[in-house]
């Protein structure tokens, strides 16, 4: 016997697979937009978590922002306190600049030669004298340029050749000179100590000879240069 299904089963079997596929797409939707929504709640945790992270360290910058003000303003109070200290102990120190001056003056003027003025304006001293003689002057600069600890850049600014009149009815030959030198501060003097002592101390391991003889051919050189053509006759 021949069984003859006359039932639309092919309607059906698409309408079952029509559901099933929106059932499963509507699924799909779904946990797509639970997928979502749990991102973007994470996201926005972050966010919130990093703002938060920003606002406290705004809120550190700005105290530290006010700290380092602080800071740059006791710096400048101590700046300015060593300053004024520095200035003290510089006006200390100048105050026997003359004395010194005087006493190494006192003791490098070689025989033969006596100072007719003698001017400072602020670390520079103006000197004026008398010379039995060119080779003197020389003498005099040596002594100046390497011989005090006070008294540094002997310059010769001009040397004259002249005649005096000495009783009774003598004349002599002499040579009016001006140079000019620099005082120097107690702590340049200190400095300048301070490297003399250590050249002197390097110069015999060394082997090597200091040469203010060769430095003082200099100044013997320079004062024949500016002796005037009548000093020579």
């Amino acid at each position: 016997m021949i069984l003859i299904n006359l039932l639309p089963h092919r309607e059906a079997a698409r309408k079952r697979r029509r559901e099933m596929f929106y059932a499963g797409l509507g699924a799909s939707a779904l946990a797509g937009a639970v997928i979502a929504g749990g991102i973007y709640l994470w996201y926005g945790a972050q966010i919130s978590n990093q703002q938060m992270r920003n606002t406290i360290l705004a809120t550190e910058n700005q105290r530290l922002d006010s700290q380092i003000k602080d800071i740059a303003a006791l710096q400048e109070e101590i700046a300015a306190l060593r300053a004024r200290q520095q200035a003290v102990e510089d006006l200390q120190a100048d105050r026997n600049m003359p004395v010194h001056l005087l006493n190494e003056l006192s003791r490098l003027l070689p025989d033969g030669i006596y100072l007719t003025s003698m001017k400072q304006v602020n670390d520079n001293v103006a000197l004026a004298g008398i010379a039995q003689s060119n080779e003197r002057v020389s003498e005099l600069l040596r002594n100046l340029s390497s011989g005090s600890p006070w008294i540094a850049r002997p310059e010769l600014i001009e040397i004259v050749a002249t005649n005096v009149t000495l009783p009774p009815k003598d004349t002599r030959r002499v040579a009016n000179f001006k140079i000019n030198v620099k005082v120097l501060r107690a702590s340049e003097a200190q400095k300048a100590a301070a490297a003399a002592s250590a050249a002197a101390a390097a110069a015999p391991s060394s082997g090597v000879v200091a040469a203010p003889m060769g430095a003082a051919s200099a100044p013997s050189a320079a004062v024949a240069a500016v002796t005037p053509a009548s000093a020579r006759k």
